[in-house]
């Protein structure tokens, strides 16, 4: 077969082991072999569902090797378990999850293109609460191994007071904490989300340097003080006008001389790189009213009309959501 052809139907048929997997982490499969090894009767009695359906789930879940299957019985193995099973410590479970959480959004993309209002309605239905969960939790996973790595490029030198905008579980917050002794941290998001960084922080030993503010920063003001504000992959769930607005009450919670960083997908001129990014905005198209990702130079637009000034890209976009763009409120 000609490679091209080959390649394209390899991706027209990639969704089939996706399903396999996100079904998998919905049944909570990895969590259930992790403990000890079970028959398919075993799994299916457990369970309550329907044995030949299983059978033939669990086969392909070996056959893609995230299940051991020796004589009738299967198990999650070690490896696969500190991955995919729900109490690991440091579980992606979360994250699968969000991802199967997107599945009807994304099957009305072809609706949504030919301009459908009714795709478009399903396709932004608001999440529910166990959605809301699997994706603060998964931001979390995602978070924690690479905020160092990101605190570390951009630096936060001699601030002493940050303000994380949408920080979540406080995986950035508790970096930023790490990387400068004497700062001082605030970390802004929704209130349930705000608990949740409360348990996380106060394991980390670090409650006492921050201040947990609950509130919703397309509705109210963010709190003011601070030399330097992050805002990470926040702007790709909002249109322009949107970032503009939010740029403008981050200018307001800064100092004079302040910074503010933006982590998101910066995307080349012609909008076709990274690939990831690309996909990205697709994922934002049909989860969000004006969600998109955004150029270097229509991020730099929207902070100038926000009057910050000193404008640059201080990392590029290696694919994976790590861009870094600084940007200064004047000083007095």
């Amino acid at each position: 077969m000609n490679p091209k052809a080959d390649e394209i139907l390899a991706i027209a048929r990639s969704f089939w082991e996706c399903r396999v997997l996100l079904t998998a982490a919905e049944l909570d499969l990895f969590t259930l072999l992790a403990h000890a090894p079970l028959s398919a009767r075993e799994a299916t009695e457990k369970l309550h569902g329907n044995e030949r359906a299983l059978t033939i789930l669990l086969d392909a879940l070996a056959g893609m090797e995230l299940l051991d299957k020796r004589a009738d019985k299967y198990r999650c193995t070690p490896e696969i378990a500190a991955l995919l099973a729900a109490d690991a410590p440091r579980t992606m479970l979360p994250m699968v999850l969000h991802q199967a959480a997107l599945w009807s959004s994304w099957s009305e993309l072809a609706g949504m293109a030919r301009g459908d209002a009714e795709a478009l309605a399903r396709a932004h239905q608001p999440r529910t609460d166990e959605h809301t969960r699997a994706f603060i939790g998964a931001m979390h996973v995602i978070g924690t191994p690479v905020a160092p790595a990101i605190v570390a490029a951009l630096n936060p030198g001699p601030a002493r007071a940050a303000l994380d905008i949408g920080g979540a579980t406080g995986a950035y917050t508790l970096a930023l904490l790490k990387a400068s002794p004497q700062l001082r941290a605030t970390l802004f998001d929704l209130p349930d989300v705000v608990d949740l960084a409360r348990q996380h922080l106060m394991e980390a030993g670090v409650l006492d340097r921050v201040t947990l503010v609950g509130g919703d920063f397309y509705t109210d003001e963010l709190p003011g003080g601070h030399d330097l504000a992050l805002l990470s992959a926040i702007i790709h769930q909002n249109s322009p006008d949107q970032n503009v607005a939010l740029y403008r009450k981050v200018w307001r919670a800064l100092v004079p001389g302040g910074r503010l960083v933006l982590r998101d997908h910066v995307m080349s001129p012609d909008r076709t790189t990274p690939r990831r990014g690309t996909i990205f905005a697709l994922n934002m198209l049909v989860r969000t009213e004006g969600g998109n990702v955004y150029t270097f130079d229509e991020c730099a637009a929207g902070l100038r009309d926000a009057d910050f000034e000193r404008i640059r890209l201080i990392q590029e976009d290696d694919g994976h959501m790590n861009g870094l763009i600084e940007a200064f409120k004047p000083a007095e």
